[in-house]
């Protein structure tokens, strides 16, 4: 029997709205119906839906991604906060005992977290991704769901990135490379 979850991953103001610091802009945007669909689809069903969003401290210099980008989601902003109308079905939903939010600090959603614990004390054998950036945090959390032998559905028109190439070259590996649903 399979047993599925949604994981939700940074659909933030920073990741999302035209003034975010990181932000993916229209492709993002754009996926805002799709995504608020899908979880309220999953909420209604009684499947496990998990809000994983980026955390970052202040200033941190020992981040790795303070290289790499500038910074975004820092605890305590509006650029952390969930973009658009996902921000109110996480607040209908968020007593929830199906509904999981949390913090997490490395792109994938299992790096440092107890995910993979929630997902097996439910018994869940397959992950429904959707959420930013397709070739960074989605990616990450895709391969290491691979990794850790869950069946992995990504959802194509519920997934963007700031870069177009980076994308189209996530949804074939995904497909590809991982050997998941991609619908």
């Amino acid at each position: 029997m399979v047993k599925r979850a949604l994981i939700n991953i940074d659909y933030t103001n920073d990741f999302v709205a035209e003034n975010g610091k990181l932000t993916c802009g229209k492709p993002g945007q754009a996926i805002e119906n799709k995504i608020v669909s899908l979880t309220k689809e999953f909420v209604h069903t009684g499947d496990y839906v998990v809000f994983a969003i980026d955390a970052h401290e202040k200033g941190d210099p020992h981040h790795p991604e303070s290289a790499l980008f500038p910074p975004h989601n820092v605890i305590g902003t509006k650029g952390r906060d969930l973009y658009g109308e996902l921000a109110s079905v996480y607040r209908s939903h968020k007593e929830n005992k199906h509904v999981y939010y949390y913090d997490k600090t490395r792109y994938s959603a299992f790096a440092g977290t107890d995910l993979e614990i929630k997902l097996r004390e439910r018994g869940i054998n397959e992950v429904h991704l959707v959420g930013v950036c397709t070739d960074i945090c989605v990616l990450h959390t895709a391969v290491d769901a691979y990794n850790k032998g869950f069946q992995i559905v990504v959802h194509r028109d519920a997934v963007a990135s700031f870069n177009d190439a980076g994308h189209k070259w996530a949804l074939e590996h995904f497909a590809n490379t991982l050997g998941a649903k991609v619908i």
